[in-house]
């Protein structure tokens, strides 16, 4: 062991100092092999920690034609060996197709280098199909493929020049080209790329330029085994990083080994061994350091890719379920599991990623076209990586959940690669203040850290509350859908005149507030949830005669009601502070508020998101006022959108600060955001939502986060789904909310999950999984034994009445004594209370 100079090597590339040629080349003298992987692998767990990606592909060999002839390729061919000199685009679309059904998300497209500069087969066709070029072909149909089957293509298309590099990075996410190796050596006659003019280094080169004048994500990386020597190695990935650190767009490296392939002039050319290409990865390794994707195609090197693991690389490159390596087909996939259980053996777990990287992804509007922009973010979770599954929120999509392993067991695996998770759980558990840091580590666990984080958040919360599960009997009361904000993910506001959807702008009258409110109590509620757009007619008062009128409708019903963008609204509008306000609502009856309008406390969000909405620090503000006031409130998050483990932690720690001064919160309710019809989806500029795992994952992270200081998790199944609801009730969630009997707000963002629970199907469903179902009130106490008979014996509601909107708000004010006619009760009883209730 060399400890002394692998200390040196460390530092150096640790303190951002290149390696010299020479001291990579004395590399073999002073360090051996074993001590060599062992730094490279350091460095790679640095960078990568314990993932290793792969990206689900479709190979499209769009033309195997080519002008060059490389002597070890079978790839390329000759026009009489092929049906046709190019794939027809349907041929390509369906081929895509397959695979969008078999989950892929990269069009890989693969052709030999302008073969109708060499063979007029290749020009007739291209002719014929109305294309003066292959390039232009690559383009037209790459763009089919985007548009029809949202495949992102990654385009390697040889050498190019400026031109052409920019009409393909408008229909592709990615490009690559293989320098392969920058000796011009290999050139010479009685060399493999001799007769290759697209071999010629200078060449490979200027298109690596290009490609990153162009801010082009890109692949390249070196053939080894073809006869080149250890320093030629070193010279070429030297000349790569040169480039890299000139345009910073080389996304990853690929050290590929050459495999002799039959009928080809190479086809007795000895293969490197499996120590050489365990050097040259973990020299590439420490050329780039941490942070660089090393990719080693798994096909090539069956049974040895822990040993490849162990050398320093971090990714596998693309695996297809529907199409071979049409380069090397003599090497077939190897099957996802396998690859998935290699992976694990080695200590490190399997993730999709797409064929953008994260690094990249995270600023499309740097790197990638903005026609490709809407693509990208339709396939990547919050850490732009490809999605865990095909589950959207709202959606009535399979959920694809698995058993989970013990806390032990979880444990075990994650200690050695993770021992930060297992200090933030169990600082959590402690109900000390979790860091940022350790908020955004816990958030982004995969693998069996997941199970980990979700299993220590379900034995917290049985610590915390026990086995109950609760749940209240409530109406949504949304009065309007009029909103002078322009929040870009609310597909439920409307303009007075001109709509978005088929549903009409409305603003509800006092009379069917009230009668809503009496069917509500009717039917067993303990409380009405009130909430609307904030329509440009309405002042404080409105909001103290909407609390005066349901009040007056049922005296005994719990009134929550107005996010803090109405609190502001009001107080602004009456001239008055907010506690003030919040004072003159408490005095009229408003018992407490609901924390929407938080969407996320971080102000760059909201920027995009919210513009024009109040800001982290106002939400805050009114949320302590509140608390201050005498008031409980909620709190939420609604998440899945341009936001990240960086943005819930900064959220996470807001709340739990205020909770810890005020106590005011009594439950934190995460909102996973719906984007079927929201705004900000459609005009791409957005998320297509949280992903099955970050949703999950966002209520066992909050059971963590406010151990000790808040009890109560609630999910919310309008938009998580009933079968998602009961995944988090296994992760740390113990409440679900209300009943609802009507749900506007998420139901016009798309959700197909309804409008209503009734709770005989809630005390099913918690009974199903082991619990206890309790209905509660809204401040968490039992439910009273005749709210919960009048609940399991509620009959159908009434159509509700929605008055159309105009710029004058329709009166909140209830007329004097309307109950005496009103037969919309279908028994006396229920009369003689109510007219005592007016009374």
């Amino acid at each position: 062991m060399h400890s002394s100079f692998s200390n040196e090597i460390l530092a150096a590339i640790e303190n951002d100092r290149d390696l010299t040629v020479a001291e990579l080349l004395s590399l073999d003298d002073r360090l051996d092999l074993k001590e060599l992987m062992r730094i490279s692998r350091h460095l790679a767990d640095i960078g990568h920690g314990d993932r290793v990606t792969y990206s689900p592909k479709v190979f499209i060999p769009l033309t195997r034609l080519c002008r060059d002839v490389c002597h070890y390729c079978t790839f390329a061919t000759v026009p009489r060996q092929v049906e046709s000199p190019y794939m027809q685009v349907e041929e390509v679309l369906e081929l895509c197709r397959k695979g969008v059904e078999t989950g892929c998300r990269e069009a890989l497209f693969t052709l030999g280098e302008r073969p109708e500069a060499r063979y007029s087969a290749a020009r007739d066709a291209l002719h014929k199909m109305g294309f003066s070029s292959t390039l232009e072909y690559v383009s037209f149909v790459a763009g089919r493929v985007l548009e029809e089957t949202g495949l992102l293509p990654h385009i390697n298309a040889g050498c190019m020049d400026s031109n052409e590099i920019a009409q393909l990075r408008s229909v592709s996410a990615s490009m690559g080209i293989m320098l392969e190796s920058s000796s011009e050596r290999l050139c010479e006659k009685g060399m493999p790329h001799y007769g290759s003019p697209d071999k010629i280094p200078e060449r490979r080169l200027h298109t690596i330029d290009l490609a990153g004048m162009a801010k082009v994500p890109f692949t390249s990386g070196i053939l080894i085994g073809i006869g080149e020597t250890r320093l030629e190695r070193i010279e070429s990935l030297l000349e790569l990083r040169s480039k890299h650190r000139k345009w910073n767009h080389i996304q990853e490296i690929i050290i590929q080994n050459f495999r002799a392939k039959p009928h080809t002039l190479m086809e007795k050319s000895p293969e490197p061994d499996l120590d050489e290409l365990l050097w040259t990865i973990s020299v590439c390794r420490l050329i780039f350091g941490s942070k660089m994707n090393i990719q080693v195609p798994p096909n090539l090197n069956p049974g040895v890719l822990s040993q490849l693991i162990s050398s320093g690389i971090n990714d596998w490159g693309g695996i297809s379920p529907v199409t071979p390596d049409h380069v090397n087909p003599e090497a077939p996939w190897p099957h996802l599991e396998r690859l998935r259980r290699e992976t694990e053996q080695s200590g490190k777990f399997l993730q999709e990623r797409l064929t953008i990287y994260p690094e990249f992804a995270s600023r499309l509007e740097h790197w990638v076209d903005l026609g490709i922009k809407h693509h990208v973010l339709a396939h990547c979770d919050s850490q732009w990586l490809g999605r865990d599954n095909n589950w959207i929120a709202g959606q009535p999509s399979s959920t694809q959940t698995k058993s989970r392993e013990s806390i032990a067991g979880a444990r075990r695996k994650i200690s050695k690669a993770s021992r930060s998770i297992i200090k933030a759980v169990e600082r959590c558990e402690a109900g000390l203040r979790p860091s940022f840091k350790q908020l955004q580590t816990l958030f982004d666990v995969r693998g069996e850290a997941f199970d980990y984080v979700l299993n220590s958040a379900d034995r917290m919360r049985q610590q915390s509350v026990g086995d109950n599960v609760t749940y209240v009997i409530n109406r949504n009361i949304n009065y309007t859908n009029v909103c002078t904000y322009k929040c870009r993910f609310c597909a439920f506001s409307k303009q007075t005149k001109k709509v978005h959807s088929n549903e009409r702008s409305y603003d509800i009258s006092g009379e069917e507030l009230a009668r809503r409110t009496r069917e509500a109590w009717q039917r067993g509620a303990t409380e009405v949830c009130l909430q609307g757009g904030i329509h440009p007619d309405y002042t404080g008062q409105t909001y103290i005669d909407i609390i005066s009128t349901v009040r007056e409708a049922c005296p005994q019903i719990h009134i929550h009601a107005f996010s803090p963008l109405e609190i502001m609204h009001g107080a602004k509008s009456l001239n008055v502070e907010i506690a003030e306000f919040l004072t003159m609502l408490k005095d009229v009856g408003l018992n407490t508020l609901p924390g929407t309008a938080a969407e996320i406390l971080h102000d760059e969000v909201r920027k995009i998101l919210c513009p024009d909405k109040l800001t982290s620090s106002e939400w805050l503000n009114v949320m302590n006022t509140a608390h201050r006031v005498g008031f409980r409130t909620t709190a939420t998050i609604m998440f899945g959108h341009v936001d990240s483990s960086e943005h819930w932690a900064e959220h996470i720690l807001a709340v739990r600060d205020l909770q810890a001064d005020t106590g005011g919160f009594t439950e934190f309710v995460p909102l996973p955001f719906v984007p079927t019809e929201a705004p900000a989806f459609y005009r791409g500029l957005v998320r297509k939502g949280p992903t099955w795992r970050e949703a999950i994952l966002m209520h066992a992270v909050s059971r963590l986060a406010f151990m000790g200081l808040i009890e109560n998790i609630q999910v919310s199944w309008v938009k998580m789904g009933r079968e998602g609801a009961v995944e988090c009730l296994k992760a740390g969630a113990n409440d679900l909310g209300g009943s609802l009997m009507n749900e506007s707000i998420t139901r016009a963002a798309g959700s197909k999950h309804g409008q209503e629970w009734s709770p005989v199907e809630m005390d099913w469903t918690i009974r199903n999984l082991g619990r206890i179902p309790c209905n509660r009130t809204t401040l968490y106490q039992e439910a009273s034994l005749d709210r919960i008979h009048s609940a399991r014996n509620a009959i159908d509601l009434l159509p509700v009445e929605n008055l159309p909107a105009a710029k004058k708000a329709v009166d909140k004010k209830l007329a004097a004594n309307p109950l005496a006619n009103d037969m919309s009760f279908k028994n006396i009883s229920d009369q003689v209370f109510l007219m005592a209730a007016s009374n």
